[in-house]
């Protein structure tokens, strides 16, 4: 699918080192169509849909499957190398993408992410909610409600009602086993903490300060293992990037000349 079919998972923009981007679970390439307008015009800015976002979303697939998915992505454009940034579960995809192959990783970005595993109650939390959207034809509207009051800040929700809703509105169309298989992919994945002092790689970690699904101090552990630094982004929750695009994008473009000179 990913060598193949590129023109339907994956947006190419720009000509310049390239920033690939990984996005979470629930969203889609079009999260990081902020970062490609800042900054299509000094990189090659690349954004793919994941699995659950495509017509493979049958499960069951774990990490190590989207590391390779990554990889092909790579190959199939001609990328030798790259900056990866990973929102959420695109950031546990980059991390051990960057421990499996790190020649191709020219540096990390780690937007609301981390490297550490989930605590027990959440991984039942997290099961809880795949069972309660498996098998539906869609995802209950309920639940994607419910997911855009973890998701979003409470200024977002105040701010931008209509990135709310738009994004609420879409996760209701998503088919109840996609989203199901996607959380299965990460919900009792190890973590991979205590090997991050392998890497040898620039890294960054941006992270809402009211992110409720990964809360900073857990970003905070991971970038300090990588011995990289950390931007908050206040008035933020977890996809900050979309929330707030413009300090998210000063501080992708500062990483950006600091890794490609």
């Amino acid at each position: 699918m990913y060598r193949h079919r590129t023109d339907a998972v994956v947006d190419d923009r720009g000509d310049g080192p390239p920033l690939v981007g990984l996005h979470g679970s629930l969203m889609d390439r079009t999260m990081f169509v902020p970062q490609t307008r800042a900054l299509a015009d000094e990189y090659r800015v690349v954004s793919y849909d994941l699995r659950a976002r495509t017509d493979r979303w049958r499960g069951p697939y774990d990490l190590d499957d989207l590391v390779e998915d990554c990889r092909t992505v790579l190959d199939a454009l001609d990328l030798d190398s790259a900056v990866l940034a990973g929102m959420s579960m695109g950031g546990f995809v980059a991390v051990r993408a960057a421990l499996a192959f790190p020649e191709r990783v020219e540096g990390l970005v780690l937007l609301d992410s981390m490297a550490e595993a989930y605590p027990e109650d959440e991984r039942e939390e997290y099961g809880d909610l795949a069972r309660g959207v498996r098998g539906a034809d869609r995802m209950p509207r309920e639940i994607a409600e419910l997911s855009a009051d973890l998701m979003f800040s409470e200024r977002t929700h105040e701010e931008q009602p209509d990135l709310v809703e738009r994004w609420t509105d879409r996760w209701h169309t998503y088919p109840g086993d996609a989203v199901a298989a996607e959380i299965e992919s990460w919900r009792t994945e190890p973590g991979v903490l205590d090997e991050l002092g392998d890497l040898d790689v620039p890294a960054l970690a941006i992270h809402g300060e009211e992110d409720q699904s990964i809360p900073p101090e857990r970003a905070r552990r991971t970038i300090e293992a990588l011995e990289g630094r950390m931007e908050t982004i206040p008035g933020a929750g977890h996809p900050a990037n979309l929330e707030r695009p413009e300090p998210v994008n000063d501080a992708l473009r500062e990483f950006l000349a600091e890794v490609y000179g």
